[in-house]
């Protein structure tokens, strides 16, 4: 089994506003080897009571990575060639590399975006 290489639109710091208050822009940045899966019944219903958004999508991240995936703006290519957008929410669930069989370590979840 293998993953794909999705796109994470990571906030960056571009300068002030005349306030003082910082101002963000996004960056992609490439992740490989990202599982993409449909959610479980008690994924659905959880992710609706604690959050108010439908969960349609879970991705599996690879262990190693150490990028922040909470509340992000992701994007991945299917085999036809249509792109597709989500934003995460809520907290990523993180496994004990170690005790986690496989290459993949944590849980995210993403509703559709745009």
């Amino acid at each position: 089994m293998r993953g794909v290489t999705v796109k994470l639109y990571e906030k960056v710091q571009v300068g002030t506003d005349p306030f003082g208050a910082p101002v963000y822009d996004e960056e992609p940045v490439t992740v490989d080897n990202v599982l993409i899966g449909e959610p479980s019944v008690d994924d659905i219903a959880t992710s609706t009571s604690l959050y108010g958004k439908s969960i349609q999508v879970v991705l599996g991240i690879p262990k190693g990575d150490r990028h922040d995936w909470q509340d992000k703006r992701v994007e991945w290519t299917d085999y036809r060639g249509v792109t597709h957008c989500w934003r995460t929410f809520g907290f990523p669930a993180v496994g004990v590399d170690a005790l986690v069989p496989g290459p993949w370590h944590m849980k995210v979840k993403c509703e559709a975006y745009g």
